[in-house]
């Protein structure tokens, strides 16, 4: 499996700043943010399943704007996979005739341009060769990470959560680990407001990697913009010990 970056900050304001969208091979999403927007429209028609983390807009903003273009273009509909209760928001939130046309209904309910599989914790999903099973997280909304699995290899995206030791349990079970993203939201000024909001900042990353019985290349995401460089340093001093690496933009990782 080949994942490519297409965003992974935890905002905007310049071209290499993308929220979180991980584009696998050449058909799959995990997640859908910002960074989408960047791929061609010959890379869009090839895209056929999103898998979503959670509900949150920096991780579904492009859905919309991707059903809507290649729609008309595909043979049959865009899969999204989500939890019942993910998918329930964005039926009610963001596809909802309001905000959003309801693509689950054009041109037609018989024939839609997108389609929800619903999608349970350690229930894994398989599209050839490759597995996916979401994971468990502690976020503010419903929320799941994912373990991706070529069958040579995995990497495990956390999707955004705060201090979680379920996922721990299941991630130290993954014998072919080769890659963790994990996110960072916040710096430690801010744990208060990290914790409020469940997000991890580098005290308590650091407390989130000690329960790693594996060694893996760890890959942090999801940091503020204005805030990378000081986060980073942190990181540094509370974690350093782990080698966490910054994850960055049309960086590529094969597994």
């Amino acid at each position: 499996m080949r994942l490519r970056v297409l965003g992974c900050s935890g905002g905007i304001g310049g071209r290499h700043l993308r929220t979180t969208s991980f584009l696998i091979d050449s058909d799959i999403l995990i997640d859908a943010g910002t960074g989408v927007g960047d791929l061609t429209l010959a890379e869009l028609s090839q895209i056929d399943y999103i898998f979503i983390t959670h509900s949150h807009l920096d991780h579904v903003t492009s859905i919309p704007f991707l059903v809507d273009t290649v729609g008309g273009m595909r043979s049959k509909p865009l899969v999204v996979y989500a939890t019942r209760a993910t998918t329930e928001i964005l039926r009610n939130h963001l596809f909802n005739w309001a905000i959003w046309p309801d693509f689950s209904e054009i041109p037609s309910a018989e024939a839609p341009f997108l389609r929800y599989e619903e999608i349970a914790l350690g229930q894994t999903v398989r599209l050839g060769a490759r597995a996916i099973t979401p994971l468990p997280a502690r976020h503010t909304v419903p929320a799941v990470g994912y373990h991706l699995d070529s069958g040579a290899a995995s990497l495990v995206f956390t999707g955004d959560t705060g201090p979680n030791d379920a996922l721990w349990r299941e991630v130290n079970r993954i014998a072919n680990l080769k890659f963790l993203i994990i996110e960072t939201a916040f710096s430690n000024k801010e744990r208060q407001l990290a914790e409020m909001s469940r997000h991890l900042c580098p005290a308590t990353l650091a407390e989130e990697l000690a329960k790693l019985e594996l060694d893996a290349e760890i890959y942090i995401t999801h940091m503020k913009p204005g805030e990378i460089e000081p986060t980073m340093l942190e990181i540094e001093e509370c974690a350093g010990k782990f080698r966490p690496q910054m994850l960055q933009n049309n960086l590529v990782l094969e597994f």
